[in-house]
C-alpha cells in the first residue's frame, strides 16, 4: 500500500510540473464567432510553449519549412524583432482604438500579453499572443534565417511541401 501511494505522488508531482512547464510561457488564445445564421464559432487555445517546440520540430523535417518560412520573412524580421523586444517595455499599453459604424477595433497588451480584438457586426475575432512567445518567434525565425545561409540553402531550392504528384 505504501509503495502504491509513493508510485501516484510520484506520478502527481510529475504531472504538476509538466503542467507548470507547459503553461509556464502562458496560452495563445484565439477566437472566431460568426453571427450571421450558420456562422461558425472557433475557439482555439494552445499553450505558448507548444509554438517553441513546434518550430523545434519543423527545423527536423527534411523539407526545411522554417528555413523557407525565415527566408520569405528576413526582411520584415528586424522589425518584427524591434516590436516584440518595445512591447515588453509595455506590459498594459493601449495603442490602436478604432471604432465606426461597422465595427469596433483594439489592439493592446494586458498583463504581457498582446490583445488584438476587432467586434463587427456578422464576426467577433480576439487573439491574445503573449509577448514572450513573439520574441521566441522572432529569435527562432532569426536562428533558422543565418541557418539557412550558413548551408547555402535557399528558397528557390526547396521542393513545395504540398507538391501533387
Amino acid at each position: 500500500m505504501l509503495v502504491l501511494a509513493k508510485v501516484a505522488l510520484g506520478l502527481g508531482a510529475t504531472l504538476a510540473m509538466t503542467t507548470a512547464y507547459v503553461f509556464h510561457e502562458g496560452v495563445i488564445r484565439v477566437d472566431v464567432d460568426e453571427s450571421r445564421p450558420g456562422g461558425s464559432h472557433v475557439h482555439f487555445w494552445v499553450p505558448a510553449t507548444a509554438v517553441s517546440a513546434g518550430m523545434r520540430v519543423a527545423r527536423l523535417a527534411p523539407q526545411h519549412p522554417l528555413e523557407l518560412a525565415a527566408e520569405q520573412a528576413k526582411p520584415y524580421l528586424p522589425v518584427f524583432r524591434a516590436l516584440a523586444k518595445e512591447l515588453q517595455k509595455y506590459p498594459n499599453a493601449e495603442f490602436i482604438d478604432v471604432t465606426d459604424e461597422e465595427q469596433h477595433m483594439h489592439i493592446g497588451t494586458v498583463n504581457g500579453k498582446l490583445h488584438i480584438d476587432v467586434v463587427g457586426d456578422d464576426k467577433t475575432v480576439h487573439v491574445q499572443v503573449p509577448v514572450e512567445t513573439l520574441m521566441d518567434v522572432a529569435g527562432r525565425l532569426e536562428d533558422a534565417s543565418r541557418s539557412a545561409r550558413a548551408e547555402g540553402w535557399h528558397a528557390r531550392h526547396a521542393k513545395p511541401v504540398f507538391a501533387s504528384e
